[in-house]
């Protein structure tokens, strides 16, 4: 199967859900088709009335294990110490690179500097954002089910490397279920993208302060 997002989805209880992901097939041994979802954060930046002098360059986000895979994860009540992986649903593009990518584009939407670059330019940068996404994960069997992110930056000087801020965002987001308990791989996508709007929003808001500050 191509790469492309599928936008209609059967709709699966949720135990049949795990189970087809934890044994990568349903029925009759075979396994299930992949589902590609693409993460595109939702998120209208507020705009900033005067942008901090200078360019600041988002840097590539940092993941370990599973949450820098391309498979979605899962974590359930039963193992809440362990981060699992569902077999057939797939990100296109992998969470840290995509949110990365959707928080330089914000940034730039905002305005809150008077120039926003990514690692591939070679302008020189009087800031530099770094950072790590630590979880990004379905919780199934929470009530009500939902998605959960949590992401570390850091905010640096270009010159000197002095840090300005460094904070860790965390936000949940439910999972649309339908009236007879059940769940959608689209509807978990879904979550993920606002989700990811939602902190980008938050990172947003906090560079707005900041940038009182620098100037």
């Amino acid at each position: 199967m191509s790469g492309r997002p599928q936008r209609l989805r059967p709709a699966w209880p949720l135990a049949a859900l795990i189970a087809c992901a934890l044994l990568a097939g349903c029925g009759g041994g075979e396994r299930t088709r992949d589902l590609f979802f693409s993460l595109q954060a939702d998120v209208a930046p507020t705009p900033s009335a005067q942008p901090i002098p200078g360019t600041l360059r988002v840097t590539p986000i940092a993941a370990r294990g599973f949450v820098a895979g391309s498979r979605i994860v899962y974590r359930t009540a039963e193992a809440p110490l362990e981060a699992q992986r569902y077999a057939e649903l797939l990100w296109e593009e992998v969470p840290a690179r995509a949110i990365a990518n959707d928080l330089a584009t914000a940034l730039r939407a905002a305005g809150v500097f008077e120039h926003v670059i990514t690692a591939g330019d070679p302008a020189r940068a009087d800031y530099l954002l770094t950072g790590e996404l630590q979880r990004f994960e379905h919780r199934p069997t929470d009530n009500p089910p939902v998605v959960l992110a949590e992401l570390w930056l850091t905010l640096v000087r270009g010159r000197g490397r002095e840090v300005l801020v460094a904070r860790s965002y965390t936000d949940t987001v439910p999972v649309a279920v339908s009236t007879d308990g059940r769940m959608t791989p689209q509807a978990i996508a879904d979550a993920f993208n606002h989700l990811s709007g939602r902190i980008i929003g938050q990172v947003i808001a906090d560079a707005h302060g900041l940038g009182r500050k620098l100037r």
